[in-house]
């Protein structure tokens, strides 16, 4: 599929920002993208005068993000005085990565078994715009939200957006973390080679390797999270 430069950046972005349908969900995206990517730290307080004109918004949809962000557990809503970004809990990690990892497992199982071309190009798409700002470091936000837009087209493959959705809702500590990982030109690479071996093992209707390569795709250590809440102890709880 040859499609220009221009036209893959532009679908990746449109990928990545999920088609934002109004004023909150608009504000929730953004500010979800600032926590997860550590531009709003934990700990931070957002000062909502502030962010009702930097977003040039109303108090209305502010309150309505700011309480979808609070549901899946990213602030702590302090009526008539503050909200805060919470700081990462060890236990939501684990159990947020134990959720994706079961549910995607589950997915890529049913693509291999039922076939899948349209999820198939659709992912291989965005691998192509992964691999084309993979090395340029002012776009490693970009690249991230690409990355989960990846495993959201594999949800949608099989019709389950509604559990790649309950996974997002459940995966903000974990995710914070995975953000603390240095994203060396390996790292880069492996996540890029990752996708492609559960493609090429979706595409063969291979459901062994296709089971085998996002197992592998997601594992993590017992005990990975403790060496990044050794580094950065004021993030986490």
């Amino acid at each position: 599929m040859d499609i220009p430069l221009k036209e893959m950046l532009e679908v990746g972005r449109r990928g990545a920002s999920g088609g934002r349908a109004s004023a909150s969900s608009g504000i929730y995206d953004e500010l979800r993208q600032r926590i997860l990517s550590l531009e709003l730290p934990p700990g931070t307080n957002l000062l909502r005068a502030e962010l009702a004109k930097q977003f040039d918004v109303s108090v209305t949809p502010l309150r309505d993000a700011l309480q979808k962000l609070e549901a899946d557990g990213l602030v702590k809503i302090y009526p008539q005085s503050r909200t805060v970004v919470t700081r990462i809990d060890t236990d939501l990690v684990h159990d947020g990565h134990f959720l994706r990892r079961a549910l995607e497992t589950e997915v890529v199982r049913r693509l291999a078994t039922d076939g899948a071309p349209e999820t198939i190009e659709r992912a291989r798409l965005i691998i192509g715009v992964q691999k084309l700002i993979g090395n340029d470091d002012t776009q490693l936000r970009l690249f991230q939200e690409l990355d989960e837009h990846f495993h959201r087209t594999l949800f949608d493959g099989i019709g389950q957006i509604a559990m790649h959705d309950l996974i997002r809702s459940r995966a903000g500590h974990l995710d914070r973390v995975r953000r603390l990982q240095r994203h060396s030109p390996e790292k880069i690479h492996a996540i890029i080679e990752g996708h492609l071996q559960i493609l090429d093992a979706i595409e063969a209707r291979d459901v062994n390797a296709a089971d085998a390569a996002i197992r592998e795709h997601l594992h993590k250590d017992p005990d990975w999270v403790d060496e990044f809440r050794n580094q950065h102890r004021d993030y986490f709880a």
